[in-house]
C-alpha cells in the first residue's frame, strides 16, 4: 500500500483525489479545515496551516510514494486595484506553500521506488484572461516550478507535473458560479460547453500518482474543456 500525502484535502480537488484514494492507499492529509464529511473517510488527518503553522508534530511515513499540493486561490480583480498584498498573498499559498512541503518530505519522497508529485497551475498561466493578473502570475511560476524540479529530481525516480485546470465546479468558485446564468455563461466559454469537476480532476492527479504514469514528468496537463488550446 502507497504512502501518498494530500495537502489541501478539506475541499474540492484535494478531498476529491482523498477520496478516490483511501481505500487503496494510506492517505495523510493536512488541511485548514475539517470537514464532516471527512469524519466517514478513511485518511490520517491533520488540521493545520501550510503556510504558518509547524508541521513537526505529523508523523509522515518515512517512505513517501506522492505527494499532491492542492491549495488554491481565486482572486479576481482589474489590474490597477490589485495591491502589493495580493500578488504576495497568491504567491505565498500557490508557490511557497508548495515549496515548503517539498523541501520538508523531500528525503522520503526519495527512499520510494517512483515517487510523484502533482502541483496545480490555471488555464490563466499560458492563456491570457483579463482580471488574472495575480493568480496568473503565481501560477505560472507554478509551471516553472514543476518543469525545474522535474529536471532535477529525476536521477532519484521522482516525477514532478502539474494540472492546469480552467474554472472547476469546488468551493473556491462557488462565488463566480452562484447563479444559473453564471454557469451557463462560464460553461458557454469552453468548446466543451461545461463546467468541469473536482472529480474529473481528481482522476488525473491519480493517474499520475499510479504506475500507470511513471513514464510521465515535467508535464503541465490541461484539463480545460479545450479553452486553454481551441478556438470555435
Amino acid at each position: 500500500m502507497k504512502n501518498i500525502v494530500i495537502i489541501g484535502c478539506g475541499s474540492g480537488i484535494g478531498l476529491a483525489t482523498a477520496k478516490e484514494l483511501q481505500h487503496s492507499h494510506h492517505v495523510l492529509g493536512i488541511s485548514k479545515t475539517k470537514t464532516p464529511e471527512m469524519e466517514q473517510m478513511n485518511i490520517q488527518f491533520f488540521e493545520k496551516n501550510i503556510l504558518n503553522d509547524s508541521l513537526e508534530d505529523i508523523p509522515f511515513p518515512d517512505v513517501i510514494d506522492g505527494l499532491v499540493y492542492a491549495p488554491g486561490s481565486i482572486n479576481l480583480k482589474p489590474f490597477n486595484r490589485l495591491s502589493e498584498n495580493d500578488f504576495r498573498d497568491d504567491f505565498e499559498i500557490n508557490v511557497l506553500g508548495a515549496v515548503k512541503i517539498i523541501q520538508k518530505l523531500l528525503p522520503n519522497l526519495k527512499k520510494s521506488e517512483s515517487a510523484s508529485v502533482v502541483l496545480f497551475s490555471s488555464v490563466a498561466a499560458k492563456t491570457g484572461m483579463p482580471f488574472h493578473a495575480s493568480i496568473a502570475s503565481s501560477k505560472a511560476a507554478i509551471e516553472g516550478l514543476t518543469k525545474s524540479l522535474a529536471a532535477e529530481l529525476a536521477a532519484q525516480k521522482i516525477r514532478v507535473n502539474a494540472i492546469a485546470p480552467s474554472l472547476t465546479d469546488t468551493k473556491l468558485a462557488a462565488q463566480l458560479l452562484s447563479s444559473e446564468e453564471r454557469r451557463e455563461a462560464s460553461a458557454k466559454r469552453h468548446p466543451l460547453q461545461k463546467i468541469g469537476n473536482a472529480e474529473e480532476i481528481a482522476k488525473m492527479v491519480v493517474f499520475l500518482l499510479s504506475e500507470s504514469g511513471n513514464w510521465i514528468t515535467g508535464q503541465v496537463i490541461g484539463i480545460d474543456g479545450g479553452i486553454g488550446s481551441l478556438k470555435i
